[in-house]
């Protein structure tokens, strides 16, 4: 019978790593929405929003007070986004079917025709809200079995993605990491940035998760360290893009 992998120390082993990720993430650059005003004003800046509907902020069994807490800074970042220029405002939106599959993992949520699944209306009801691209998605992956791939391979020309939303370590992460490699796939000079306070997880402390029969979810290490996976996989992770 095989054994774990992990040694009995791990705890203490991993003790000088988490307290170098604390350091880095201490470190973190700041840009400015000015920054990207030229190429916002030829149309080669995209905002992606990730899953910042009611469902995971407002209501239901998955809505998180620390997702709700990020409304003002994605706020602020689609309206200086607008500022500058941008057009392009992708929101990749759960919206699942009674019958999805992807239930038998997590609680049903955000199901088709529910209020769970629109989009917030701190978002809604900016007065540009006609510009928006919503992808309703049926998996953590946004590009898997919608619109938005063939969306991408029309717009080669980005010089630059910025994603915000929820979670840091689930639909956030598979955004950035796919933005990414697809632009490394094809050549394609393109930033993904995400800033880190736009971003966010839910939290599911060990002893809850044990009551309810759950996974434990620590939202502080997992956010903390799927902003560094980011990192070492060529996203351009920083503290906040400021006003232009």
């Amino acid at each position: 019978m095989a054994t774990s992998t992990i040694p009995e120390n791990f705890v203490e082993h991993a003790v000088p790593f988490l307290q170098a990720l604390v350091e880095w993430e201490k470190q973190l650059p700041t840009l400015s929405w000015s920054d990207l005003a030229v190429d916002a004003e030829l149309g080669r800046v995209a905002l992606f929003s990730v899953d910042m509907i009611n469902g995971f902020c407002h209501e239901g069994v998955l809505s998180s007070p620390r997702v709700k807490g990020i409304i003002p800074a994605v706020t602020a970042a689609f309206q200086n986004a607008h500022a500058i220029g941008v057009r392009d405002f992708i929101l990749a939106q759960d919206c699942h079917p009674a019958d999805a599959v992807e239930f038998a993992d997590f609680p049903p949520h955000c199901m088709v025709g529910t209020s769970e699944a629109k989009t917030i209306p701190e978002l809604a009801n900016l007065p540009f809200a006609d510009l928006y691209t919503v992808v309703a998605k049926n998996s953590l992956n946004a590009f898997h079995a919608t619109d938005l791939g063939a969306w991408l391979e029309k717009h080669h020309n980005l010089s630059a993605v910025v994603i915000v939303g929820d979670c840091t370590d689930l639909c956030v992460h598979q955004m950035a990491l796919h933005l990414k490699l697809y632009a490394n796939a094809h050549g394609l000079k393109m930033r993904v940035i995400v800033p880190e306070n736009a971003v966010q997880t839910y939290d599911t402390p060990v002893e809850v998760a044990r009551e309810i029969g759950a996974l434990p979810h620590d939202a502080d290490t997992l956010h903390l360290l799927f902003l560094y996976h980011m990192r070492l996989n060529g996203v351009e992770v920083v503290r906040e893009i400021s006003a232009p």
